[in-house]
């Protein structure tokens, strides 16, 4: 069973990384905590993925006015974790976070161009491609 926790002071040091292929893809723990503090502004929540008491992966998202949604910036499942379906089950529960906020109506996200599992797994939660691309990165959403 999968919960989320917000980062706190005592839980942000736990060694958790992607698998050195996937590196180009994603943030590290310390570039999401770099980009939550970046972001703090537009009420940016980081967070870690416990798998029972065990931490498995971390996320971020934040409010993005100028496109009236939320930004679901970063998510990461450790490379001892991957592919017991966290990773969605997580998103999943992030997504319903920002839909109970009721702020914003959509959330969109980028992936890197090359990053299947990325795209399949967005896919698979509904986001779709806007047709929009921001150098490498492309650009999907969803609505709430």
């Amino acid at each position: 069973m999968i919960h989320l926790e917000q980062i706190t002071p005592e839980n942000w040091r736990l060694g958790l990384k992607v698998k050195d292929e996937q590196r180009q893809f994603v943030s590290d723990s310390a570039g999401i905590l770099a980009r939550a503090w970046a972001y703090r502004e537009q009420r940016s929540r980081a967070l870690v993925i416990y798998s029972e008491e065990f931490p498995v992966g971390m996320a971020l998202y934040y409010d993005l006015d100028e496109l009236q949604a939320y930004d679901f910036s970063q998510l990461f499942i450790d490379e001892r974790y991957q592919g017991k379906g966290y990773g969605f089950e997580a998103a999943g529960q992030i997504l319903d976070l920002m839909k109970a906020d009721g702020k914003f109506s959509k959330a969109v996200l980028c992936y890197v161009e090359g990053n299947t599992a990325a795209r399949k797994l967005y896919q698979k939660l509904g986001f779709y491609h806007t047709g929009e691309s921001d150098g490498d990165e492309i650009i999907m959403e969803k609505f709430l």
